[in-house]
């Protein structure tokens, strides 16, 4: 299968380069890698050539104009141009522990989709990483990151667990198996077939819709979270605003209830989208 990874981003150069060589130092090497763009500055952009010429790792960057919170419309863009049959989806504040590709093509089965987590980490630890700690796998080990600024968590376990204890982990957890958009993944042509993400809906829940619309349609979802590992990097987030967050909340409650399984407001336009 070909798999295309598609990362959001909006405005956050410094955290994207250290993604992108999240994903340039994956073990599983073979796939496309795709930056979902709403509208950053010429910064982006000339962050991701610096890393296109130290890599020599191509990145389709598709990118639209700022008009606000527009990540949906712009992952839908991300979806048609992209090329591979499989599609991970992440943010540009989350780095990839080496084997996230891996782990992700090793779980991809038909009528599925998989559903991740991240470990989120505090501002000073987040900056403290360095390239050098990506590829030594630093970043995601617990005693690196206490030794710098990571104050202890029960959580911290997400990034000890590996083999038999991940799979008991992600088996045992009540955490439930939901379309998260930063670790996510599914087939291109269960995301086409529902129409993409609903460009009616903002911050707050715009993921788990698209995966409400994919359970709908029937399709069962597997926990990953233990398994595929990515560390999320610190940030305000100044564009949430509670008027957002009540809006997605009554198009979900309608997705629930009528069970859809497409929106007419996604990739195809069925009919006209709200201001």
């Amino acid at each position: 299968m070909r798999i295309s990874v598609i990362l959001s981003t909006y405005n956050q150069p410094d955290w994207l380069e250290k993604v992108l060589w999240g994903y340039a130092l994956q073990t599983h090497a073979d796939f496309e890698l795709v930056v979902a763009d709403d509208g950053s500055g010429p910064a982006t952009r000339e962050r991701i050539a610096r890393f296109e010429a130290e890599s020599e790792r191509r990145v389709l960057h598709v990118w639209q104009e700022d008009d606000g919170f527009q990540k949906t419309r712009i992952l839908n863009k991300a979806i048609v141009a992209c090329g591979g049959d499989y599609l991970i989806f992440s943010d540009g504040d989350c780095i990839p522990r080496g084997d996230f590709v891996a782990v992700h093509a090793a779980h991809a089965r038909p009528g599925r989709f998989l559903s991740g987590g991240y470990f989120k980490l505090p501002l000073a630890t987040s900056q403290a990483i360095t390239r050098e700690d990506i590829r030594t796998g630093d970043a995601f080990r617990p005693a690196w990151l206490r030794a710098h600024g990571l104050p202890f968590t029960p959580k911290i376990a997400k990034l000890a667990a590996r083999g038999a204890g991940a799979r008991f982990l992600n088996a045992v957890t009540t955490t439930k198996p939901t379309w998260n958009g930063h670790n996510a993944s599914g087939w291109k042509a269960d995301l086409v077939a529902a129409n993409g993400f609903d460009e009616r809906m903002q911050y707050g829940g715009e993921d788990r819709e698209l995966g409400e619309r994919l359970w709908n349609a029937g399709l069962k979802s597997t926990q990953i979270r233990y398994s595929a590992v990515c560390v999320h990097l610190d940030h305000g987030r100044g564009y949430v605003r509670p008027e957002m967050i009540a809006r997605n909340d009554a198009i979900r409650a309608e997705t629930r209830r009528l069970r859809r399984t497409r929106t007419p407001f996604g990739i195809v336009k069925d009919g006209p989208v709200p201001a």
